[in-house]
């Protein structure tokens, strides 16, 4: 349902690889609903994603970027101002990577070179990009930054690995960078906690589909779709929620807040 939520708001959003990701649900409902976006993901990305379809369908610009870079980040935004004629409304951070969960390391056995690269990629990023945003002021008053979450943050999922630590610490970038936004120029940063989704990424983790389907049934909503998600998203890039910011905020048909479901004993 498009009811221009996002007339005239300008944004950019990280993380589009294919049909399956959040991100690029979130692209395709911020036009839908008025807004000019562009695209940006890792370099690497280009080569195996569908990101250019995305971009021919919503004719937006792609603008490579590793998020890591600090580089990237300043060309990033500054040509995003340019494509879209102004400061930004809204910006999507939707990256996260583990090189021990695609190699299959166990907790007890991590590799810790790797370790600093999740975080790196996963959260460390997300302040990178809004130490940028903030010293270009690349940000409109009252915009809203988002980045994409998971209750691991909180409660124990073993085969999550070290991206649990990843979440925890991308939830706290959150918090600190709000409270300095806010005060300099009104602009939100709030985590959404989704469901487990099957994207590409989370597909990956070892047994997703059985976990999947374990939070479906203990969700009394069941899982939250990446559709869904999506929308949840465009209501916080909308002035609708103006005075909501440095919260972690669960999408997860009520996962969170269940202690046991009959339907599990079941």
């Amino acid at each position: 349902m498009a009811n221009q939520l996002l007339k005239g708001k300008r944004g950019v959003v990280f993380g589009a690889l294919d049909e399956q990701s959040i991100a690029w649900k979130v692209a395709e409902h911020c036009v839908e609903q008025g807004a000019t976006i562009t695209l940006t993901n890792a370099p690497v990305a280009m080569r195996f994603g569908k990101i250019q379809a995305l971009a021919e369908k919503l004719n937006a610009e792609i603008i490579p970027a590793d998020a890591t870079s600090l580089e990237d980040l300043e060309n990033l935004f500054t040509k995003s101002m340019e494509v879209l004629g102004g400061k930004l409304d809204f910006v999507l951070h939707s990256i996260g990577m583990s090189v021990n969960v695609r190699k299959k390391k166990d907790y007890t056995d991590l590799n810790y070179d790797w370790m600093q690269k999740t975080f790196d990629v996963s959260a460390i990023s997300f302040h990178k990009m809004m130490q940028v945003l903030y010293k270009l002021d690349a940000m409109n008053e009252w915009g809203s930054i988002l980045a994409l979450s998971y209750i691991a943050a909180q409660r124990t999922f073993p085969d999550y690995s070290e991206m649990a630590e990843s979440k925890s610490l991308l939830e706290s970038f959150a918090r600190s960078f709000g409270y300095h936004y806010a005060k300099k120029a009104k602009v939100r940063v709030n985590t959404i906690s989704q469901s487990p989704t099957m994207t590409t990424a989370g597909s990956g983790v070892k047994g997703f589909a059985e976990f999947f389907s374990y939070a479906d049934k203990m969700s009394p909503l069941g899982n939250a779709s990446a559709d869904a998600c999506a929308q949840y998203c465009i209501s916080l890039f909308s002035d609708l929620t103006k005075m909501v910011t440095m919260q972690n905020l669960f999408h997860d048909g009520g996962f969170s807040n269940m202690g046991m479901a009959p339907e599990i004993l079941e």
